[in-house]
């Protein structure tokens, strides 16, 4: 059978990724219209135009407005802005994530929202020599752990409805996917500022997070502390570490606003 041909069936290939970020890189250092871009990058006229009306329509390129050229557009401004923004807190917050593991002796993290996932940005390990893993770069989805029930708890009604009218997938024995459970648990986390899971994500591992807000942004997302289970919490202490970690996330939350 003949392989597909480029666009075939809607479908980009690896040849025209490649062309589209030929391009993106070329506009990056100048602005360019068609013929000179063309030569620029080496490719056909004709291929260039389509691939920048196509990078226009998604906001990756923009049109001067007397049509003499293309530069990078908005959209793709944003995104980067938005990886920017994302990277800096991760940096900004590790003060924040040292001082609380040093407090409870466990490892403490940050996550943040991304659609219906949260993702573990950084972790500061545990003092204790015993630890659990690093959860850096993973994505779970929100109601599985403690960060994103705490980014939940923030969402509009609405949302939360859509979210929890969806196939949950269950990580472990505990883990809860009632959705009237899942709601009736929002609201406890929207009154007391925090959020235990038992088990829920990973079996021997307990975590508790508080969200970090910002002022008519909802939750940039919550930071978390966890150990083993055997160890953490310690016996009639839960209420006290939560405490410690909402301290730390109101700390980063105010620190936020401020800049």
């Amino acid at each position: 059978m003949a392989p597909k041909s480029q666009g075939e069936g809607g479908r980009m290939t690896v040849q025209s990724i490649d062309r589209a970020f030929q391009v993106l890189k070329a506009l990056a250092v100048e602005p360019s219209g068609v013929t000179d871009l063309a030569q620029r990058v080496g490719l056909p006229k004709s291929t260039v135009s389509r691939m920048l009306s196509s990078l226009e329509e998604q906001g990756a390129v923009a049109r001067a407005d007397d049509g003499s050229g293309y530069s990078i557009g908005m959209g793709l401004v944003e995104l980067a802005g938005a990886v920017d923004a994302t990277s800096a807190l991760a940096t900004a917050v590790r003060p924040h994530l040292v001082w609380l593991s040093d407090q409870l002796g466990e490892a403490a993290g940050f996550s943040v929202p991304t659609g219906y996932v949260i993702q573990y940005m950084v972790q500061v390990e545990s003092p204790n020599p015993v630890q659990v893993r690093d959860y850096t770069g993973l994505m779970v989805p929100m109601h599985v752990g403690p960060s994103g029930l705490c980014v939940m708890a923030q969402w509009p009604k609405e949302e939360v409805k859509r979210y929890l009218s969806r196939p949950l997938e269950v990580y472990t024995s505990h883990t809860m996917v009632d959705p009237q459970l899942i709601e009736a648990r929002l609201e406890t986390v929207r009154e007391e500022g925090h959020c235990w899971v038992y088990e829920e994500f990973a079996e021997g591992i307990n975590s508790v997070a508080s969200p970090v807000l910002a002022d008519g942004q909802g939750a940039l997302g919550a930071i978390h502390v966890h150990g083993p289970a055997y160890r953490f919490p310690s016996k009639g202490r839960a209420e006290a570490i939560a405490s410690v970690v909402m301290d730390a996330a109101a700390h980063f939350s105010a620190r936020t606003e401020a800049g």
